[in-house]
């Protein structure tokens, strides 16, 4: 069973706004469920379970409704990080899914996970026991401690920026999260560094620019400028 793990149980803190960001609507439904629609349309994905803040799991289940997410089984309210909430969903899960069932990953707040992404998550992952979505870094990086000046850079030929999904198996995950805890890693910003922390090795899969996080406000503009641009024809 290929399953979804979505976070979003994160506030609307640098937004600066009323409600959680991956409730806000966009295009009249909320980014949370253009999130879910991709996994909801591809093929290979057998279920969804949502962490999210406590006092939004009915909205949330009133939104599946409406927007017919059928594959939505679970909502579970998340913790104080995001590596906390991750847990959360995954120990949801233990007593229903099997250790060598697929979890994928996702941020809630990341609408634009096409099904090529997706698929090649799963690809990756057949292949290697384990996928996280990256893209190339084309940037110059400096390295700052003050944020204000720099004399060292990084050769951006060795850097990939890691995205969301993160594919691993049940077990493996679970397990790596009860290690991690009894060696007092707490507050990883995302799987792929829990597990490199770990001591596990990481494997790219397909990202893409337009698989953009949505933690700000000109986040949102960009994520509703994608939402109506049509590629040109000509375009290969």
């Amino acid at each position: 069973m290929n399953i979804v793990l979505l976070t979003a149980a994160g506030s609307a803190t640098r937004m600066h706004q009323d409600i959680p960001k991956q409730f806000i609507h966009v295009d009249d439904r909320p980014i949370i469920i253009h999130t879910m629609e991709a996994f909801q349309k591809h093929p290979s994905i057998d279920a969804i379970i949502v962490v999210t803040l406590e006092s939004w799991t009915e909205v949330l289940w009133a939104y599946a409704k409406q927007f017919n997410i059928t594959k939505l089984k679970w909502v579970v309210p998340g913790g104080a990080t995001g590596q906390d909430s991750i847990f959360c969903g995954l120990s949801a899960l233990k007593e229903n899914v099997s250790d060598d069932d697929l979890i994928m990953i996702h941020d809630g707040n990341r609408p634009l996970v096409s099904s090529d992404i997706i698929s090649d998550s799963l690809v990756t992952f057949e292949k290697y026991g384990s996928a996280v979505a990256a893209i190339p870094c084309t940037e110059v990086v400096f390295v700052s401690d003050d944020k204000i000046k720099s004399k060292e850079s990084i050769d951006r030929s060795r850097l990939m920026r890691t995205q969301t999904p993160h594919s691993y198996k049940f077990g493996e995950l679970y397990n790596a999260h009860l290690e991690a805890q009894s060696k007092g890693i707490t507050s990883t910003a995302a799987s792929c560094e829990l597990m490199k922390e770990l001591g596990k090795e990481t494997y790219f899969s397909k990202g893409s620019e337009e698989n953009i996080k949505i933690t700000t406000l000109d986040d949102l503009k960009i994520f509703k400028s994608i939402l109506h641009t049509k590629q040109d024809e000509w375009i290969k």
